[in-house]
């Protein structure tokens, strides 16, 4: 390895100073500030040549260069090597200095990414003998490029090696798809435009990740926390989605991209299971005799259910619920695939076991997986062709492979006092009794128009209404709707019910709407269609306000996704403090939400604290303390304009505080009062006794 290093930085000096001159000088630099002017010559060659191809081309070369500077940002950060100014002192820059890593180069990626691309399609041009000559030009601009960043100064030459594979491998792995996608486009239109739409829908989404304004949500930040401490399970939720970002994190490092890739993954694998469980469940209904209309409808559910706010904000986001979303839609098309054609067709009760896994793996990812299993009794109980099925081993075995599946939930809480119990009654608000907050129960009906749209909303209700009367597929579609949505309505009665935790019941809502849209579309009259059109308008931007809300200049108050905002620089404020300090410090602050953002945004993450002021319990409280770090420093963090909690006060010689407004426009998004505090005198444990 140290040999290795050694080439690679001669080959730097040799590049970056013995081949250095005037001409190269003002040469290179141009190139490298210029990669898109470069190709200008081998588009317009197209353009005169096959306007068709022109655009093919245009396009496939734009899908492979996104998809190739997306996965080597995403290196860059998994491998963080420092570029050449950093570890070199005479290094000769000529450009500006990024702030980024060195390895891979992006220039390079994306340069040969390109080049390769549009050597492919000029080798589909008919009678050309200037082919040749175009395509060896493309391929010399991604080499001149290449060395361009070396030459500069700004990378090693081990990086931009790294790139031109990085960029000859995504541009290969793109074509290949291009040509997939063309020769299943004449056969199966429909399904050929949902995988279209489906990359392409991924891939804006890696980009939003990368450069869109959101930084992660406190509940990201807490389960990234979460999975540096692996355990069987945690005080308010299961294991799943930490060993979920533990997993993504270890190949794409601790980065925002690494806590919220799967997000993505499991959104594109969601969206293929409607598609075929709409393809299946589509037979039964009248109209879909035809595999074409049945791809058709599929394709639309697609559509639907990747532009409904609720859904397609977990597209992005990786709480609980992108997991739960695809554990949900897969244990649906698996309980299809078992009950539909019984008792004519039965299936191996291996299917079955299938079924209990993905359950109770869903359960430990979000506890409300557990409507699925009442869903699926009470559509045995109620079909009298079905209800047979309750008598087969088969359901039993997978019902209780979900149960032996959740045993790492119930070990870990038979050893802490059984917190997530108390916690989950907290949520419920038990100890209320039977109290009737009719507010509440319409603050919950209002969100739910809000993450749904209104018009979806109502049309999904008449759509599993239509569903249920039709009686060929059973009412399938209506059970896995009708009791989680009616528990959580009966519930906001009682207290607050959060807008995303009836959210499954949309699963199966979703496909019925696309179903009835599909059924009904040809017997509207314009104004029927109109309505439909400008209901799904309404929820397609209702979803580009909550991923830019920019676009309508919402204030924080009213804007959700504002507690998105506003971490990064708090983290970067927190990071210039502690780097003055002398002595050894900690972090923390007395609200989870602070804690775990601090971890993530502070320079090195640093383990972080969360001091009981008299708030409900959280997972810090069940990991070992600061309360014995005598004579450290330490940097309290609080919300707002709040003043030092004497507890804080007596517990440190001193504390000034710095005030911390981070502004957007001209709104202040919030406020932070950041303690600066001197040697720590020690602090009782203090656990809380709210859960």
């Amino acid at each position: 390895m140290a040999t290795l290093q050694l080439i690679d930085h001669l080959l730097f000096h040799f590049i970056n100073h013995n081949l250095s001159n005037p001409l190269l000088d003002r040469l290179m630099p141009f190139v490298t500030n210029n990669v898109p002017l470069l190709f200008v010559p081998v588009l317009l060659f197209l353009l005169i040549k096959d306007r068709r191809l022109f655009v093919i081309t245009l396009l496939v070369a734009t899908v492979s260069l996104s998809l190739t500077d997306s996965l080597s940002n995403i290196l860059k950060h998994l491998f963080q090597r420092p570029r050449p100014f950093v570890d070199l002192k005479d290094a000769i820059v000529l450009v500006g200095k990024g702030r980024s890593y060195s390895m891979p180069s992006s220039h390079a990626s994306n340069s040969f990414s390109v080049a390769l691309v549009l050597c492919y399609f000029i080798s589909k041009l008919r009678d050309s003998k200037l082919k040749g000559l175009f395509s060896i030009y493309a391929l010399t601009v991604a080499l001149v490029v290449a060395l361009s960043r070396v030459y500069v100064g700004v990378h090693y030459p081990s990086d931009v090696i790294a790139g031109a594979l990085l960029g000859l491998v995504t541009g290969g792995f793109v074509l290949y798809g291009y040509s997939l996608f063309s020769g299943l486009f004449r056969e199966k239109k429909s399904y050929a435009l949902t995988l279209i739409f489906l990359f392409a829908l991924s891939l804006l989404r890696i980009l939003y990740i990368q450069y869109g304004p959101l930084d992660l949500s406190p509940d990201e930040a807490h389960y990234w926390d979460w999975s540096r401490n692996p355990a069987l399970s945690y005080y308010s939720k299961g294991p799943g989605i930490a060993y979920i970002i533990r997993a993504s994190t270890g190949v794409f490092g601790n980065t925002v991209s690494g806590v919220r890739l799967p997000a993505v993954m499991f959104m594109f694998l969601s969206s293929l299971i409607i598609y075929r469980l709409s393809f299946l469940i589509s037979e039964r209904f009248d109209g879909f005799e035809s595999e074409r209309s049945r791809h058709a409808v599929s394709f639309l559910n697609v559509v639907l259910f990747n532009i409904t706010p609720l859904f397609a904000t977990f597209g992005v986001i990786n709480t609980i619920d992108s997991p739960l979303i695809f554990f949900w839609t897969l244990s649906l098309l698996l309980f299809w695939h078992l009950v539909a054609e019984w008792p004519l067709k039965k299936r191996s009760n291996w299917w079955w076991i299938l079924l209990g896994l993905m359950v109770g793996i869903g359960i430990l990812v979000k506890y409300s997986m557990v409507f699925f299993t009442g869903s699926a009794l009470l559509y045995l109980l109620f079909n009298r062709e079905k209800r047979g099925l309750l008598l087969k081993p088969g359901p039993w075995m997978g019902f209780l492979v979900s149960v032996i599946a959740t045993t790492p939930i119930l070990l870990w809480n038979a050893r802490h006092n059984w917190v997530t119990l108390l916690h989950t009654a907290g949520q419920a608000h038990l100890r209320d009794g039977l109290t009737l907050k009719p507010a509440r129960f319409f603050e919950f009906l209002g969100s739910q128009l809000g993450v749904i749209g209104p018009v979806l909303f109502v049309l999904m209700l008449l759509a599993l209404y239509w569903s249920f009367k039709q009686k060929r597929e059973e009412g399938f579609l209506f059970w896995f709707f009708f009791p989680t949505f009616l528990f959580f309505l009966l519930k906001s009665l009682q207290g607050k019910v959060q807008a995303n935790w009836a959210l499954p019941c949309y699963i199966s809502g979703t496909v019925a709407a696309g179903l009835y849209i599909y059924s009904h579309w040809k017997s509207w009259k314009n104004r029927g269609r109109l309505t439909i059109i400008s209901g799904i308008a309404i929820s397609l931007f209702i979803t580009l306000v909550a991923h830019y809300p920019a676009l309508i200049g919402l204030p924080p108050k009213m804007d959700p996704s504002a507690r998105l905002r506003g971490w990064k620089p708090l983290g970067r404020e927190v990071s210039s403090i502690v780097r003055e300090f002398k002595r050894p410090y900690f972090i923390f602050s007395d609200r989870y939400q602070i804690t775990a953002e601090l971890a993530f945004y502070v320079n090195g993450k640093p383990r972080t604290y969360c001091v009981n002021l008299g708030r409900r319990m959280n997972q810090y409280d069940l990991w070992p303390g600061f309360y014995d770090l005598k004579g450290y420093d330490a940097v309290f963090v609080q919300w707002g304009k709040s003043p030092l909690p004497p507890l804080i006060a007596r517990s440190f010689d001193e504390c000034k505080r710095r005030l911390l407004t981070v502004k957007e426009g001209r709104y202040v998004l919030r406020d932070y009062s950041i303690f600066i505090c001197k040697d720590f005198h020690g602090m009782k444990r203090e656990l809380p006794d709210r859960f």
